[in-house]
């Protein structure tokens, strides 16, 4: 939903509640109704309220595909269609009467190629060369979005959380980092019971979790851990719990981004089957129920902005565009922060539209996507049925005369709709097309801004590919607790695609790079007044593993631990103080 449609019975309502069961039924017996409803599981009735935090689900309990009976008979919400057809077995409201639209002149179309009237990329990005001077390691790179004012409102924002439930827990940056270096290694390393990483039974036992923190120490933390003053909420905000979190999140993300011309938009989904929380249902998706999430990153995949979804009846469109138009145009806002330059961005037909692509045209952005036919503002190209017909490779096109605004349809292996208002039909070039009546491989003509749009709008993609790799296992009793998860797994990803962009020349894979800071943190940040002897063996496996060992500059002198004359230099991994001469001797040795 929020993307999915449903088809059903018009309804004049505002809002109505039903059992999703009986909803999904009565959807299946008006299959040849057009009309269409938004239909998804009903939030949190106040988000401000403080049973808000609590999740019945279990904490422990298997994901599965199949929707339990509590779900299906749990209320949603139906946002009417407008038909004003009427629907057995619900109350209804009196229709309001809307008041008639101005109507604009018809656009006038034309069979040419665009002539767009942006200018050429001409900007630099400094920041990225100065990230590249510092030679951050990946635990330097992670920090730059839970950064220390981020790490210590977390810890501030827990321990009052707590002291409001009248528990003395003084949690510290020191064990925070440790909570966050657990979940990460819970990405590459699960168990059926996360109680499992501290038993001393030797098939489950992790020495490096059980090490770092005690085990009631970490489930204490993990209950309590809280991103926002319960008594500061929105209570029309539905991810009030959050929201300070995202704030900060997509400050960050936006502060460290790499300064490009193209950047992709589209939908990301955070797996969620609990019973709170703005939960919704895809269909035809890899999860298919979760929170959704609107991203726009860039064309390798770093994520420069992020909102959860919250549906039209609870996020007021901009007049004229639909819900996802109008995050788009979030989008846009949030990049032109950064300087107004003309931006490319690709988006799929969920949010393409003429009216879109003349607002950002306005605004100096460039923009294409696939757009369905009834968005295109009745340009007249040719009949798909007729397309089909002509050879594979063929397509029509037309341009308003006023906005520079060109649509284009274009025979592949089905007929695919395509609007731009920056990138036009010439050149015209042969692609290699896969034939899956001949099995073979053969050459098509394709329109230029066809060509653009593949390779450039697969941002989003690679970013969830990422994320679904090693994504965060461990969840807790609060609904928004999986939440927190995906914004890690965020951070991780952009990291990473920082590591790629300024470490050209000892370059790590994802899995390397999060195991990396997973053993820094556990390592580094450990509970040594609990460990006894265990420290020295810790020291001692870490020190000759050759895995994630960085050479960082140090403010205070030290004794380097090899030679014993002053450093400047130590390894991260290791806190000890290495001269640059004496570091591969001192992990080999």
């Amino acid at each position: 939903m929020g993307r999915d449609v449903i088809a059903g019975r018009g309804i004049h309502s505002k809002v109505k509640s039903a059992k999703l069961l009986e909803v999904l039924n009565a959807m299946e017996e008006e299959e040849s109704n057009n009309n269409r409803e938004e239909i998804f599981i009903a939030p949190p009735d106040n988000a401000a309220g403080e049973f808000t935090d609590e999740d019945s689900g279990d904490e422990d309990s298997q994901r599965g595909a199949h929707l339990p009976g509590s779900v299906l008979h749990a209320s949603v919400l139906c946002e009417d269609s407008g038909t004003g057809e009427d629907n057995d077995g619900l109350e209804l409201q009196p229709a309001r009467k809307r008041r008639k639209a101005a109507v604009k002149p018809p656009r006038v179309w034309t069979k040419r190629d665009i002539r767009p009237d942006f200018g050429s990329w001409t900007a630099s990005d400094p920041h990225i060369e100065d990230l590249k001077s510092q030679e951050l390691s990946p635990v330097g790179l992670f920090e730059l979005f839970f950064d220390e004012g981020t790490i210590n409102f977390i810890v501030n924002e827990t321990n009052r959380y707590a002291w409001q439930k009248n528990v003395n827990l003084s949690l510290t940056a020191q064990e925070l980092k440790c909570v966050l270096g657990i979940l990460i290694l819970s990405g590459y390393i699960s168990y059926p019971r996360r109680r499992m990483f501290w038993e001393t039974s030797p098939d489950s036992h992790h020495h490096l979790v059980a090490d770092a923190i005690r085990r009631d120490r970490f489930e204490l933390i993990f209950s309590y851990l809280h991103f926002a003053d319960n008594n500061e909420l929105d209570a029309s905000d539905r991810f009030a719990k959050v929201r300070p979190l995202i704030i900060r999140m997509n400050c960050n993300f936006q502060k460290h981004a790499p300064l490009e011309e193209f950047y992709s938009f589209g939908e990301s989904m955070c797996e969620y089957f609990g019973h709170r929380g703005s939960k919704q249902l895809h269909r035809g998706k890899p999860v298919r129920l979760g929170y959704k999430i609107w991203c726009g990153t860039t064309s390798r995949g770093y994520l420069v902005w992020f909102e959860p979804s919250q549906g039209t009846l609870f996020t007021k469109p901009d007049r004229s565009l639909d819900l996802g138009g109008s995050m788009v145009i979030k989008f846009v806002d949030a990049l032109q922060e950064r300087g107004f330059l003309p931006y490319h961005i690709f988006f799929d037909k969920v949010f393409t539209s003429v009216k879109l692509m003349s607002i950002l045209r306005k605004k100096g952005v460039k923009a294409t996507g696939t757009v369905r036919e009834y968005r295109t503002d009745r340009c007249p190209l040719k009949d798909p049925k007729e397309l089909k017909k002509m050879k594979r490779g063929s397509f029509d096109y037309k341009v308003d005369e006023s906005e520079e605004i060109i649509v284009c349809r274009w025979h592949d292996s089905s007929v695919v709709n395509i609007c731009s208002n920056a990138v036009g039909i010439e050149p015209v070039r042969l692609t290699s097309r896969h034939s899956g009546a001949a099995k073979t491989r053969t050459q098509v003509h394709q329109p230029s801004l066809v060509k653009l749009y593949q390779e450039k709008v697969g941002g989003v993609g690679r970013m969830d590919q990422n994320i679904a790799k090693y994504k965060v296992k461990i969840r807790g009793m609060k609904w928004y607790s999986s939440f927190i998860g995906y914004v890690i797994d965020a951070a991780l990803n952009n990291a990473w695609q920082l590591h790629r962009i300024c470490c050209q020349d000892a370059q790590v894979d994802l899995l390397a790079f999060r195991r990396y800071i997973a053993c820094v943190y556990l390592e580094s940040n450990a509970d040594t007044t609990s460990q006894g002897r265990r420290s020295r063996r810790l020291e001692t496996e870490s020190r000759f593993d050759m895995i994630g060992h960085w050479i960082i500059h140090q403010d205070k002198r030290t004794r380097c631990a090899l030679c014993h004359s002053q450093t400047n230099t130590r390894c991260e991994k290791c806190q000890k103080g290495v001269h640059a001469k004496c570091f591969r001797e001192y992990h080999i040795r």
